[in-house]
């Protein structure tokens, strides 16, 4: 028998076997060591006739001509008519345990009409943590991903010309504070919470505190937090640096991921389907219009009419009954593929699968 794939356009991805072994760093975080978000307002010039059309975008205007006298010219009064400058959104996030005088990334968004951002500088732009507060300054050449190219009667484009970064294009002017080297007890966090990963990680720190330090320094508070206690005569930078590298066997809960916008299926490899019989069809129904002139006789009173015609044509196909019995994720995607459906039936069939009982996942739809 021929084996059905499915279609091109559905990814299909498969989680790690169970039982893989990851480094404690690349599984969880410490608690102290997060990012801060920073956002600002600005402007970016030099644009070639992409920026905003300063009618429609009044803020842009008053922006301005208040940076130009914040430089000590004075703007004559009267609607300015550029076109080579925009409003942004600058936003970056401040690495933890960074200091004075460091560069960061930052991404530069148009605020207004703007058609490309592509050329441009950025002009000074202060940027806010939540508390109001300056941390860093940004400024440089915008770099954009993406271009538009409009005629008369057609545009081209790709990706998002209206939006860029500024690679190490702010200075952090201030640091946040952390008192991270007098800390005598640190707290991990799991990306992914998970019972028995949390515990995995605990008896492997305990396992090796016991080795090297004669204690066990972990206890597990929940599925996502794990408590630490530093070990005495040892910094709390060399302690995490003996920790973040041991391997752990980490394990995820049965999960089946659909993406009905771009026909993604992820399956986990704990998913289980019991036994099912499916029968999955799709209905094609069209409609043709083809109207037909009717011309009266020649020297008779009659006029020209329009008659409708009207075709209709139904179809099915793929009505036949197969079965999927998935005991483990090689039997899923074989049965899911003996279906030979695409990436849109597919979705639908596993959302009916878990509606009937018979998939033992948790099903996520984005």
């Amino acid at each position: 028998m021929r084996r059905l794939f499915l279609a091109l356009a559905c990814l299909l991805v498969v989680a790690p076997p169970v039982g893989a072994q990851s480094r404690v760093k690349d599984i969880a975080q410490l608690q102290s060591a997060r990012d801060n978000q920073l956002v600002g307002y600005g402007l970016v010039v030099g644009l070639q006739g992409t920026g905003d059309s300063l009618r429609n975008a009044p803020f842009t205007e008053q922006s301005m001509r208040s940076m130009l006298d914040n430089l000590g010219i004075a703007t004559a009064e009267g609607r300015a008519r550029l076109k080579n400058i925009a409003a942004v959104i600058v936003t970056a996030n401040l690495p933890p345990f960074v200091r004075q005088g460091s560069r960061i990334d930052v991404s530069v968004s148009s605020l207004g009409d703007a058609t490309s951002l592509g050329g441009g500088q950025l002009v000074m732009t202060p940027l806010r943590a939540a508390n109001g507060e300056i941390y860093a300054v940004a400024q440089g050449p915008v770099s954009i991903s993406g271009f538009q190219v409009q005629g008369a009667a057609e545009t081209v484009s790709r990706g998002t010309p209206t939006a860029g970064r500024v690679s190490g294009g702010a200075i952090v002017e201030r640091e946040i504070e952390a008192d991270f080297e007098d800390e005598g007890s640190l707290t991990l966090q799991l990306r992914n919470p998970d019972f028995t990963t949390a515990i995995a990680i605990t008896d492997a720190i305990n396992q090796f505190g016991t080795v090297e330090y004669g204690m066990n320094p972990a206890r597990e508070i929940d599925s996502r937090t794990i408590a630490i206690t530093k070990p005495k005569d040892v910094s709390p930078a060399r302690f995490f640096a003996s920790i973040e590298n041991l391997m752990v066997k980490t394990d995820t809960p049965a999960r089946v991921v659909l993406d009905e916008s771009t026909g993604t299926v992820v399956i986990g490899q704990d998913v289980r389907i019991s036994k099912v019989a499916i029968s999955h069809g799709t209905l094609t129904v069209r409609v043709t219009e083809s109207p037909r002139v009717s011309q009266p006789n020649p020297f008779s009173d009659g006029q020209t009419a329009v008659e409708d015609n009207t075709f209709i044509d139904v179809s099915e196909v793929g009505t036949q009954l197969g079965t999927v019995d998935g005991t483990d994720l090689q039997g899923v995607v074989e049965g899911l593929n003996r279906l030979g459906v695409g990436p849109n039936d597919i979705i639908a069939i596993l959302q009916a699968v878990k509606n009937a009982g018979a998939m033992q996942a948790e099903l996520v739809v984005q």
